[in-house]
C-alpha cells in the first residue's frame, strides 16, 4: 500500500459531510485507509496517526482541503478522486440555494423573526457565539461539548436574566412546538411536556410515549451539568416555570441523573407549586421527596407509561418493571438462546450509541446483581482503564469523546460499533452482544442496515467456529421516523437479533438469558 494525496487550497467543505465521505472512500476497492478534510491541526494529527501525512498537507492551513489515502495502486487512487468529485458535487447540489451568512449578525438580519440559535462549534469557540446570540435576544440550543463550566454558568445566568432559555452545553435533542431539533424523532403532538438533561434519554422517553399512544407538547434539554451544584439547575428551574405556564401542557415529566441535593430541594420546592400532574425520574436515584405529591418513575419506560396514563386522565397504580410479552414467553426465548451457547460463554458486551441508554442498561443489570465495567461506570471500581478493551461484563458508550474525536457521532456513523461487534464476536467467552439502535432526525438513514451488516459478518465468523452469540437489541424510534420502526424491527429479527420494545426490557432480557445459561447450555 502506498499513500496518495490531493489538495485544494482555499476550498471549504462541511466537516461532518467530509467525515461521512471519508468513510465511503475507505470502503472502496484497493483502499485500506482514507481521510478527506480541512487541514486543521486536529485533522493533521489524525493523518499522522493514520500514516497518511505528507509534507504538502502539513504545509496547508485550516481553510485548505485535502484527501489522503492508502491505495494499492495509482488506479485505485484515481477511482477515489472520481468518487470524491461525485460525492462533493452531490453535496453542492443538495445545498444549492442555501444562504450561508458570514456571521450571526448577518443571519439575524436575514431571518429577523427567528428567536432561537443552534450553536455547534468546537467547544473553545462556542461560548463566544452563544454570548452573541443572547445579545441578539435569541434562545440558544448549544450542541457543542467541551465548554468550560465557568462559561456555562456565566451564560446561563445571562440567559436567565434576559428571560431566555439556553439548552446545553452538549444538548443534542429538543422538540419545540412540534419541531424536532438536532437528534430527535417524529412523535405525535400531545399534552406531555418533558425536561431532560440528556439527549438519548429524551429520545427514549418521547418515542416510548409515542408508541404508547401519548403525545409531546415540548421537550427541552438542559445539558448534563445543569443539575450540578456549581451550575445551580438554572435551566431546569426555568424550564419547569415555562412548562408549568404552558397552556398546551397538562403533564410535566422530568428526567436526569440524580441532581445535587440542594438543587433537588429547589426543584421539588418549585414542583409543589405546579398545578399540573408530574412524573420525575432520576436514573440511579430516588425521586421521593418530602412534600412532592407527584409520581416517581422507575425507568424511562415506566416514566413514559405513567405520563401517558396521566395525559389520558387516568391514575398510574403500579410500577412497570417487567416485560410487555408474557413472562413464560420471555423465559422460553431466553432458554432457547442460552441452549445454543457453549460452556465457556458467560459474559455480556453492551455496545451503545446513547450515553443515557448505556447508563440505564448498567442500572438494570446492576439491579439483577450484574456489575459491568464501562467507560461511564456506576462506580469508580468498574471504570475501564482502556475504553477500547472490554473485560468480563462490559457496557460501552460509543458517544464518549474517546470514540468521536475526528469522527461523527455513532448515530451518524456506525463504523466504530461495527468494528466492535466483530471484535467482541471473536472473544470465545462472550455470550451476549447488547445493542441500542437510535433512529430519527440526525441518525444515519441506513443505521439499521449498517448494524445488520456487522451482525451478518460476525455470524459468518461464528458459524465457521461452530459458535453462537445472542444479539439483543431495541430501536429507539417511531413509525414516523424515516427508518420506520416496524420495518426496522422486522429486519433485525430476520437476521437473528432478539428485539425488545425498550432499552430497559432489552437489558432485563440479557439478564434472563445469562440466568438461563447458568441453568445449562451447550456442552454443560
Amino acid at each position: 500500500m502506498k499513500v496518495f494525496s490531493d489538495i485544494r487550497k482555499n476550498t471549504y467543505f462541511d466537516s461532518v459531510a467530509l467525515m461521512i465521505i471519508s468513510r465511503e472512500l475507505k470502503e472502496m476497492p484497493g483502499i485500506s485507509e482514507a481521510l478527506a478534510g480541512m487541514a486543521t491541526e486536529l485533522n493533521k494529527e489524525l493523518l499522522t496517526n493514520l500514516g497518511l501525512m505528507s509534507p504538502e498537507i502539513d504545509a496547508l492551513g485550516a481553510n485548505d482541503f485535502f484527501v489522503s489515502v492508502k491505495a494499492d495502486s495509482e488506479g485505485s487512487f484515481d477511482a477515489v478522486n472520481k468518487k470524491l468529485a461525485e460525492l462533493l458535487q452531490n453535496k453542492v447540489k443538495d445545498e444549492a440555494g442555501d444562504y450561508r451568512p458570514p456571521g450571526l449578525a448577518a443571519a439575524v438580519r436575514h431571518l429577523p423573526k427567528a428567536n432561537i440559535a443552534i450553536v455547534s462549534l468546537p467547544g473553545r469557540h462556542a461560548a463566544a457565539e452563544v454570548e452573541k446570540a443572547l445579545d441578539e435576544n435569541l434562545h440558544v440550543m448549544l450542541f457543542s461539548d467541551n465548554v468550560s463550566l465557568s462559561d456555562e454558568v456565566r451564560l446561563k445566568k445571562k440567559a436567565h436574566e434576559k428571560g431566555l432559555f439556553m439548552m446545553g452545553p452538549d444538548c443534542g435533542t429538543a422538540i419545540i412546538n412540534g419541531v424536532a431539533l438536532c437528534f430527535a424523532n417524529v412523535v405525535r403532538r400531545g399534552r406531555i411536556g418533558v425536561v431532560g438533561a440528556s439527549g438519548t434519554g429524551i429520545q427514549e422517553l418521547t418515542t416510548l410515549i409515542d408508541k404508547l399512544g401519548g403525545g409531546i407538547s415540548h421537550a427541552l434539554g438542559t445539558g448534563g451539568r445543569d443539575l450540578k451544584a456549581e451550575v445551580g439547575g438554572i435551566m431546569m428551574l426555568d424550564a419547569i416555570d415555562v412548562l408549568s405556564r404552558d397552556a398546551n401542557t397538562d403533564v410535566l415529566v422530568i428526567i436526569s441523573k440524580p441532581p445535587a441535593k440542594e438543587i433537588a430541594a429547589k426543584m421539588f420546592d418549585k414542583l409543589q407549586n405546579v398545578k399540573k400532574k408530574t412524573v420525575v425520574h432520576f436514573l440511579g436515584g430516588s425521586a421521593q421527596h418530602n412534600g412532592y405529591a407527584g409520581y416517581s418513575g422507575k425507568s424511562l419506560e415506566d416514566t413514559a407509561r405513567k405520563a401517558v396514563l396521566l395525559e389520558a386522565g387516568k391514575e398510574p397504580k403500579e410500577d412497570f418493571t417487567g416485560f410487555t410479552a408474557p413472562l413464560d414467553e420471555i423465559e422460553r426465548l431466553a432458554a432457547g438462546e442460552a441452549g445454543k451457547l457453549r460452556a465457556g460463554q458467560k459474559y455480556l458486551r453492551g455496545l451503545y450509541s446513547g450515553g443515557t441508554l448505556a447508563y440505564e442498561a448498567l442500572l438494570e443489570l446492576k439491579a439483577e446483581g450484574i456489575d459491568c465495567y464501562s467507560n461511564i461506570p456506576l462506580t469508580a471500581e468498574y471504570k475501564l482503564q482502556d475504553s477500547f478493551a472490554s473485560k468480563q461484563n462490559t457496557v460501552i458508550d460509543f458517544g464518549e469523546d474517546e470514540f468521536t474525536v475526528g469522527k461523527p457521532h455513532p448515530m451518524i456513523d456506525a463504523s466504530s460499533r461495527q468494528e466492535a461487534i466483530l471484535k467482541e464476536a471473536g472473544d470465545p467467552e462472550v455470550a451476549i452482544i447488547l445493542l441500542d439502535i437510535v433512529t430519527g432526525y440526525g441518525a444515519s438513514g441506513n443505521i439499521v442496515g449498517e448494524m445488520i451488516d456487522a451482525v451478518k459478518k460476525a455470524r459468518v465468523k461464528l458459524t465457521a467456529e461452530n459458535r453462537h452469540i445472542a444479539f439483543i437489541g431495541f430501536i429507539c424510534g417511531t413509525e414516523g421516523d424515516k427508518q420506520g420502526l416496524s420495518k426496522s424491527e422486522a429486519a433485525l429479527r430476520e437476521n437473528g437479533v432478539v428485539v425488545l420494545p425498550s432499552n430497559a426490557q432489552a437489558a432485563r432480557f440479557a439478564y434472563k438469558l445469562l440466568a438461563a445459561k447458568k441453568g445449562g447450555g451447550k456442552n454443560e
